[in-house]
């Protein structure tokens, strides 16, 4: 059974949800400035020279309130406020060089900026940081490095990097393997309503990874991050409905979860999704939206899904019947190590001489013969886990306090 945990931790960058840490240098006695602060006001006071009016100022150009966005001014302010230590905009200065927002990308400006904010104690800048050593970006790699500044983070209470750190724990990625270490991160990240977090907490219950077995408990965090909308919790959430696992059977459950996993575009619910159609279960049996379906996640390289679209065109159920093209599929399958399409592959091998031109004939009968069923139960779980060190990944998107 495969299940999906999300435990490469850059993937949890985007989720971050903004924190304003007090910027060092900023005066104290400076008029208090807010959201109600007129423009012409706080450019003067940005003009004058205070740090906090000119990190405020730089986040109206950058997101283009009561002022037109621009991201040259954007960089000009954030880079006025950094200078003068305030953290954040040190966070926002280096994420504009990490993304190239305004100005040439520049990875080792971007780890130069984000180790200021780090440095004053900044959760986010840490975590940025700690990305850059992950990925070797603008400084030499270094997990051991990445898992230290994800801690400082995390011991600020900061959700991303409570999580990023208990999938270093999980992995043991730049620190000692320890799933009760994962678990107690989780933990704390989930209960802070980190979606990302839930669905990883979710699985060390369905696992007993860390903690006592418990798929009551997996199916209540699973609930809790797919009600928020995340794709892989509902995938796992509708697994548990199809296997009967911390609740009662019910494919009609099943469905609707993958369903609204499978339209987010998540492979796995496709996959499953295709499934349910194929077989009809909680839906009525319907090969067309099973090939729609499993098509969806073949083409992302599903693997079940390969195996099964080239079955459908095998039989010719609801397509043309092309044996051409359920090779193609079962080989595509196969080459990632699915089973059943190499005893498919093998079995076409085997039974060449059945057909009218060796499966070449697309309109042929193959021969009177039918093959063992090898369709998947639509019970998958969903769980890529992180890649293995040195596997190219996306850039994530740094973030930034805006």
């Amino acid at each position: 059974m495969k299940i999906r945990i999300i435990l490469w931790a850059a993937l949890v960058l985007c989720l971050a949800q903004p924190l304003l840490v007090e910027a060092a240098g900023t005066q104290t006695n400076a008029p208090t400035i807010s959201a109600n602060t007129s423009l012409d006001q706080l450019t003067s006071l940005a003009q004058a020279g205070n740090a906090d009016a000119q990190f405020q100022l730089a986040r109206r150009y950058d997101n283009g309130q009561d002022v037109a966005q621009s991201d040259r001014q954007a960089l000009y302010w954030y880079r006025k406020a950094a200078e003068k230590g305030h953290s954040v905009a040190q966070n926002d200065l280096g994420a504009m060089y990490a993304t190239g927002q305004g100005v040439i990308q520049d990875y080792a400006q971007a780890v130069s900026w984000y180790r200021k904010g780090a440095e004053q104690g900044n959760a986010i800048a840490q975590t940025n940081l700690a990305v850059m050593y992950s990925y070797g970006s603008g400084i030499a790699k270094d997990e051991k490095q990445a898992a230290a500044w994800y801690r400082k983070a995390a011991e600020q209470g900061y959700a991303p990097a409570q999580n990023a750190l208990g999938a270093r724990y999980a992995t043991g990625l730049g620190v000692a393997k320890d799933f009760a270490q994962a678990v107690a991160w989780y933990q704390k990240a989930a209960e802070q309503g980190l979606a990302i977090a839930q669905n990883n907490l979710g699985y060390m219950y369905q696992e007993g990874k860390g903690i006592a077995k418990n798929e009551k408990q997996a199916v209540y965090w699973y609930r809790k991050a797919a009600d928020q909308g995340y794709a892989d919790a509902r995938t796992n959430l509708g697994a548990m409905y199809r296997n009967g696992q911390g609740v009662a059977q019910d494919d009609t459950q099943a469905v609707y979860w993958y369903r609204k996993a499978a339209e987010q575009g998540e492979s796995t619910a496709q996959s499953n999704l295709g499934a349910m159609y194929y077989s009809g279960w909680g839906v009525t049996q319907d090969y067309a939206q099973a090939m729609l379906w499993y098509r969806k996640a073949a083409e992302q390289g599903d693997a079940d899904a390969q195996n099964m679209v080239g079955e459908l065109y095998f039989y010719g159920w609801s397509v043309p019947q092309d044996y051409s093209q359920a090779m193609a599929w079962y080989q595509k399958a196969a080459a990632q190590g699915n089973a059943n399409a190499q005893k498919n592959l093998d079995w076409m091998a085997a039974h060449s001489n059945d057909t009218a031109q060796n499966y070449g004939d697309t309109g042929s009968t193959g021969g009177g013969h039918r093959r063992p069923d090898n369709r998947p139960n639509g019970g998958n779980n969903n769980r890529p886990l992180s890649p293995p060190q040195g596997t190219p990944m996306p850039k994530p998107a740094p973030i930034s306090s805006k």
